[in-house]
């Protein structure tokens, strides 16, 4: 068995989220043909989909090509609305969370994640609820609410929440900063989101969530956590010589911490997974796609399967084993 913990669905359609929530300024899809559409913010083009996108069928198909048995579908995070009023949000969530069931069809081969206004935490556990009961089984996270990183007091109750509803949180980085070195050749994708989401691990180490967060906690960091693992060094290094600025709330070192999280396998070079394999261990690492997106991984799965450094054993560790322990399956 194969495991893919993550991708991303966009639905074919939803209503006028201005009608429907309120305000200005939303996500729309301008669908230019039955396999092409844009996701468009107000008048601005965002990111172009396929039918990869919506159409189980050729989800399926590409799964079976890749041979991927189940995969984790999780909301694209321009939806997250982490900038509006929450109760826009909340009802934002609601339209994307139900259409993703709508979707998805009750199809065994996915596992629906889903969204919440995570600038409310009450409305977040909420809807946590209300998506669980409704048949999801998992949720997605931003790595931060404007300035609020993921050791906010708010953020962290809501994950405490999911710690004891037993709901593995993925967290994928979004709202990267901007500006003319930045807006270059994809640069905000390319560092942004390495940057971010290492910054949110740093936020959840040196904030102190995890010392007050349960271990029973399962969270995975998208995109490899970012550059998290290449400056473990520095960071413990900092941590020890400069502790009155660094330490922040830690009780321990940053390594001290490294058993608590996951991270999925999209960094597409040897290389740099057997740096996640031997800084987290062979137990932390889970296979991750980017599906159906361009910057994606495909064939799924391939960086594992031909890396020459990894056993059989920690081969079916990263494919499989660890995402069925991380979603909570037997």
């Amino acid at each position: 068995m194969a495991v893919d913990v993550h991708t991303h669905l966009v639905p074919k359609g939803w209503p006028d989220l201005a009608v429907a929530c309120g305000g200005e300024g939303w996500p729309w899809l301008r669908v230019d043909s039955e396999r092409a559409a844009m996701i468009m913010v107000g008048e601005t083009e965002f990111r172009p989909v396929g039918p990869q996108a919506w159409d189980t069928a050729v989800r399926r198909a590409d799964m079976d090509a890749d041979g991927i048995d189940l995969q984790v579908v999780s909301p694209t995070p321009v939806f997250f609305g982490y900038d509006r009023p929450a109760a826009q949000a909340v009802k934002l969530a609601r339209i994307f969370n139900d259409r993703t069931l709508e979707t998805l069809a009750g199809d065994e081969r996915f596992v629906p994640f889903c969204q919440v206004p995570l600038q409310d935490p009450d409305a977040a556990c909420a809807e946590l609820n209300r998506c669980l009961d409704a048949g999801h089984v998992g949720v997605e996270i931003g790595n931060h609410v404007g300035d609020k990183d993921l050791d906010d007091a708010g953020i962290v109750a809501f994950l405490k929440h999911c710690a004891e509803t037993g709901t593995p949180v993925l967290v994928h980085p979004w709202d990267m900063p901007g500006g003319p070195r930045l807006d270059r050749w994809m640069a905000r994708w390319l560092t942004g989101m390495p940057a971010e989401t290492h910054l949110s691990i740093i936020a959840m180490i040196l904030g102190g969530a995890f010392d007050v967060l349960p271990e029973s906690l399962r969270i995975c960091f998208a995109h490899g956590g970012g550059s998290f693992a290449f400056w473990l060094g520095r960071l413990e290094n900092a941590w020890h010589r400069r502790g009155d600025i660094v330490r922040g709330c830690s009780e321990h070192p940053p390594s001290h911490y490294l058993n608590r999280f996951f991270v999925d396998t999209v960094v597409f070079e040897s290389a740099p997974l057997r740096l996640l394999v031997d800084t987290l261990g062979e137990d932390r690492v889970l296979v991750g796609s980017d599906y159906p997106y361009p910057l994606g991984e495909r064939p799924v799965g391939e960086v594992v399967r031909k890396a020459g450094f990894l056993t059989v054993e920690q081969q079916q560790k990263l494919l499989s084993t660890n995402a069925k322990r991380y979603l909570g399956r037997p």
